[in-house]
């Protein structure tokens, strides 16, 4: 079981999604960013240094929303969802080849990752 952290990210009422780059696990489709949990590190934490690292933004305004484990063909995963803020946008891309920011009615619209669909209908 691999624990993995994403954010729910809002600004200006929209959403932010980000869809998985060719080579990398889950290639194509689109979800809320975040990664996995390193030893002894808090929810918050490893969300924080995730969102950094991967698309050099900083959030605030956390709040857990829920958990969702699925079974992928090839892992299994535990994904804990935080809703969040940002200010800024992103200006990097190491697991991802494009972002959009999506109203949360729109969601639906695209190829989202099956781990991330039930966070949607919490929105």
């Amino acid at each position: 079981m691999i624990n993995v952290v994403c954010g729910i990210i809002f600004k200006d009422g929209l959403v932010l999604l980000a869809r998985r780059k060719k080579g990398k696990s889950l290639e194509g489709f689109w979800e809320f960013p975040g990664g996995k949990l390193k030893n002894r590190e808090s929810e918050v934490v490893a969300l924080k240094r995730e969102l950094s690292e991967e698309l050099g933004l900083e959030i605030y305004d956390l709040e857990r929303i829920g958990v969702n484990e699925h079974n992928y063909e090839t892992f299994k995963i535990r994904l804990i969802a935080y809703r969040c803020k940002t200010k800024s946008f992103p200006i990097k891309f190491t697991d991802h080849d494009k972002i959009e920011w999506v109203d949360k009615k729109n969601l639906n619209e695209y190829k989202i990752a099956d781990a991330d669909k039930p966070f949607i209908k919490l929105l």
